[in-house]
C-alpha cells in the first residue's frame, strides 16, 4: 500500500505481523523497536493506580470547528507513546490540551492522579508536564551553553536574584554540565544557537525541557526538517531518555518508521477522535487505520 502522493517506503516494527504500513516522505530507515524494553504497559483494567495521565471524554470547540470530541486516553508512568494521524487529525491540539494552552470544552484532565482540568500553563509545568513545539523554541542569539543555563537557573527560580552563593552556582554549572552531556552538545556549549543546523537546535531544545526535570515529556513532531543523520540522533537521544532517565515520553511523528520502531504504544487520531490504540503490530494491521490515515480504500 502507499500514502496518496509520496513514493512507497516500507517499516516494519520487530512485532510487526501484518502487511506493513509504508510511510512518508524519507528515504527508508530501520528502527529498533522499543517494544521489548523499558516497564510493562499495565491494561487499562487494572485501574487507575498506575496512570500518569489520564483524559476522560475530553473535547475541544472553536466555533462550529470540532479540533477534538470526546477523547478518553490513558498513559502510564514510564511508558513511550506515538500520536499519529493525518493533517488536521486534532494532534497538536491534543498536545495544547494536556499542557494547558487551551482549556477543554468539556471532559476531564488528570496528571498523577490530580485534577487539572482548570491548571494554568506554569502550575502543569511545575507539576512535571513539559514539551517541545513544532516551530523550534530556543535562543538563537545565545550560546548553546548561555541557553541551557538560561532554563537552569530559571528551574532553580534564580533569575532576578541579586545575590547567588558559590555552592548554588558551582550546582547550577553542574547541572548544565550535565545536560549538555546528555544530549551531546558538550562539544558545541560555545556555539551560538542561531550558527547551528537546525537538528541541533532542536536537541538544544531538549536540553531546555529536561532543565524543567519533567515527569512527561511531550515531544510535537521532534524530528520535522531534519536530514538523515541528524533523525538518527534525534531517535537515539529519545530513546536514550526512555530508558536511562525512565522519562515517560508522548510524541508526534509522521514518520512511520520512527513510529513503528520506537514507541510501545500507539494512539491514532482522525478528525478529532480516537480512531484506535494499540502496539506497532496491532496498529499496523488495523484496517480502519489503513483507510483514515494512508487514504486506501480497504480490500
Amino acid at each position: 500500500m502507499s500514502a496518496k502522493g509520496r513514493p512507497e517506503r516500507e517499516y516494519r516494527s520487530a512485532q510487526h505481523e501484518g502487511p506493513p504500513i509504508r510511510a512518508k516522505g524519507r528515504p527508508e530507515r530501520e528502527y529498533r523497536s522499543a517494544q521489548h524494553e523499558g516497564p510493562p504497559i499495565r491494561a487499562k483494567g487494572d485501574g487507575h493506580a498506575s496512570s500518569l495521565l489520564r483524559l476522560v471524554g475530553v473535547s475541544r470547540h472553536f466555533g462550529e470547528l470540532r479540533a477534538v470530541q470526546d477523547v478518553s486516553f490513558e498513559m502510564n508512568e514510564g511508558e513511550l507513546r506515538a500520536v499519529i494521524g493525518p493533517n488536521g487529525a486534532g494532534k497538536t491540539t491534543f498536545f495544547n490540551l494536556i499542557t494547558g494552552f487551551f482549556p477543554p470544552t468539556s471532559g476531564e484532565i488528570w496528571f498523577d492522579g490530580k485534577d487539572i482540568r482548570d491548571r494554568p500553563v506554569v502550575h502543569r509545568v511545575r507539576q512535571g508536564i513539559v514539551r517541545t513545539f513544532q516551530i523550534t523554541e530556543v535562543f538563537l542569539d545565545l550560546s548553546v551553553y548561555e541557553n541551557v543555563r538560561f532554563a537552569v537557573e530559571t528551574a532553580a527560580g534564580l533569575n532576578g536574584r541579586p545575590w547567588i552563593s558559590r555552592a548554588t552556582r558551582r550546582s547550577a554549572a553542574d547541572r548544565i554540565d550535565e545536560l549538555l552531556q546528555v544530549v551531546g552538545l558538550t562539544p558545541k556549549a560555545d556555539r551560538v544557537v542561531g550558527e547551528l543546523a537546525h537538528g541541533d537546535q532542536r536537541v538544544v531544545e531538549i536540553a531546555l525541557t529536561l532543565a524543567m526535570d519533567p515527569r512527561l515529556l511531550l515531544l510535537d513532531e521532534p524530528t520535522a526538517g531534519m536530514g538523515d543523520a541528524e533523525t538518527e540522533h534525534m531517535v537515539e537521544l529519545i530513546r536514550k531518555l526512555h530508558n536511562e532517565r525512565k522519562l515517560s515520553i508522548l510524541f508526534i511523528e509522521h514518520d512511520m518508521g520512527i513510529v513503528f520502531g520506537l514507541s510501545q504504544h500507539i494512539t491514532v487520531l482522525d478528525q478529532g477522535r480516537v480512531l484506535a490504540e494499540g502496539t506497532p503490530a496491532e496498529i499496523s494491521a488495523n484496517e480502519r487505520v489503513r483507510v483514515a490515515y494512508l487514504g486506501e480504500e480497504a480490500a
